[in-house]
């Protein structure tokens, strides 16, 4: 071997250690002692061994100033490339704190485009794992460039593959607008952050005091915000979590999702279905048990569980197809809609349309939550948001209304009026505008008023209403219900009805795209 070819191959040696090296051990020290894994060890966890084919390894910026030209470190501290995942093919990029605190140059920013480019040329999803102190300030406008850069491919990319961002550290300012255009967010308790403005500025501006987590935590956006999907007690945790999501998921909006095959009878009917609803209105009980003793094994894997708890999301299968399962929860506000569940189902069911997911809808809803902070906080344009998803989206959508469906709310949670293909209902459900007393005073005030024994009047005229209107029969007999279903029955009769709709053919009308009221 000739002494310049194995200078070069020397170069190359040493180039590789230094980028695989990061910002060296004493910050990889640092790393672990916070409980964070290094960028390379998050890839090695989530990719299957031996696939991972890294991307520009040897990239580095182009700053000259601030003394960054004696500062270069070959892959500028994000690691990109792709790999599988159970097999299936990913583009994965992870920020490297260890090297310039993660920050964020134009030249980091380029190989986070590249490969989100070349997961949209090829179909594959894109998993970020997002660990960046933000901008780098020395390169000033060409870094914030960067990040807008970003951000149109987000955009553009939306509806076309699957965008996983997990946060596993700080995340803030113009950077946390990249994981907030993406389909789900993880996020890891303690260790991940993510607001626009951090605590010292909230302080100086707003006089409060609070803490990066009480204001940017997990736990905050899980369940107060709604920016994260999930938030998970460790980077392990969240890493075995994103690979599950993805087993619902197909690569594109072209392709089907994954079919998984089941030891789950397709024809098993669930005895316990038939008392787990009460027939007392008044009373309520657990969705969840109705999803879970209907679906695969049992295996519902909930998104948002910790956001607007009144309304479940979450994927499911069904004679092993992935499915996106939307369902009203009894034992939280009744299961009424506002503001909060309506945003999140209605991004929920957005995000299965593009994805060729099939929609099934558990419905027990009273209606939407009433009283003047839901007005004023615009429940109307938020609900018309649910409105607008169910009615757009073409995906085969399965209806079950297992107790009350009244009023608008009826309308809206995937009702036949808006395209619902297949829509059942239990035995003890109650379709009508309201319920019996609140319609019964209304209709019959004079003759209540005017009866001898008022409160024995009111309940004959509530049975009276009840008969009539409180059951699923007036809707079946105008074709709205396709058929009232024994309980018992309901798995068979959703992997059947779903087998049926395998092939629907559904469009719009031709647009550029609609205007949902954001």
């Amino acid at each position: 071997m000739s002494d310049r070819k194995q200078a070069v191959l020397e170069r190359l040696e040493h180039l590789n250690a230094q980028a695989k090296a990061g910002g060296g051990q004493s910050r990889v020290d640092r790393q672990h002692a916070k409980g964070k894994l290094t960028a390379r060890e998050r890839i090695d966890a989530f990719i299957d061994a031996g696939t991972f084919v890294e991307l520009d390894r040897l990239v580095t910026h182009r700053c000259n100033d601030f003394g960054m030209d004696e500062q270069r470190i070959a892959g500028d501290g994000v690691v990109t490339g792709y790999g599988e995942v159970d097999g299936q093919r990913v583009f994965i990029f992870a920020q490297d704190f260890t090297v310039f605190g993660g920050s964020l140059s134009e030249s980091f920013a380029g190989k986070i485009c590249k490969v989100m480019d070349m997961a949209v040329k090829a179909g594959l999803p894109v998993i970020g794992l997002n660990d960046s102190g933000g901008a780098r300030i020395q390169e000033g406008v060409a870094s914030l460039a960067g990040y807008a850069e970003i951000f149109y491919r987000n955009v553009a990319a939306s509806g076309v593959v699957p965008q996983i961002s997990l946060v596993m550290g700080p995340c803030a300012g113009g950077a946390v607008y990249s994981p907030a255009i993406t389909d789900f967010v993880i996020m890891v308790r303690k260790s991940s952050f993510m607001f626009i403005t951090g605590p010292e500025v909230v302080q100086t501006v707003t006089q409060e005091e609070v803490t990066q987590e009480e204001l940017g935590g997990a736990d905050t956006h899980a369940g107060t915000s709604g920016v994260a999907h999930f938030a998970c007690d460790d980077e392990q945790q969240a890493l075995a979590l994103t690979r599950e999501l993805l087993s619902y998921l197909p690569p594109n909006n072209l392709d089907a999702p994954p079919i998984v095959p089941t030891q789950d009878a397709f024809d098993r009917r669930d005895t316990a279905l038939a008392e787990l609803v009460p027939y007392d209105p008044m009373k309520p009980y657990d969705m969840r048990e109705v999803i879970s003793r209907i679906v695969d094994d049992g295996r519902f894997l909930e998104v948002h569980a910790h956001f607007a708890k009144n309304i479940l999301c979450g994927f499911a299968r069904l004679g092993g197809r992935s499915v996106g399962i939307i369902g009203n929860q009894p034992a939280v506000l009744a299961g009424c809609l506002d503001i909060d569940a309506s945003v999140k189902a209605a991004r929920f069911v957005r995000f299965c349309d593009a994805f060729n997911i099939p929609l099934v809808t558990f419905v027990d809803v009273p209606g939407f939550l009433p009283g003047t902070a839901q007005e004023y906080g615009g429940i109307i344009r938020h609900g018309a948001k649910l409105l607008f998803a169910y009615a757009e989206a073409t995906v085969p959508k399965l209806t079950v209304i297992t107790r009350k469906a009244y009023g608008g709310a009826y309308d809206v949670m995937s009702s036949k009026h808006i395209r619902g293909d297949l829509n059942f209902a239990w035995p003890s459900a109650e379709i009508a505008v309201m319920g019996p007393q609140g319609a019964v005073k209304i209709i019959h005030r004079k003759v209540i008023g005017a009866a001898q024994d008022p409160a024995a009047t009111e309940k004959a005229l509530i049975d009276e209403y009840t008969d009539l209107f409180a059951n699923p029969f007036k809707a079946a007999e105008l074709g709205y219900i396709d058929e009232v279903m024994d309980p018992m029955d309901t798995r068979p009769r959703l992997i059947s009805a779903l087998q049926l709709l395998q092939g629907k053919r559904d469009r719009l009308p031709a647009k550029k795209h609609g205007n949902i009221p954001l």
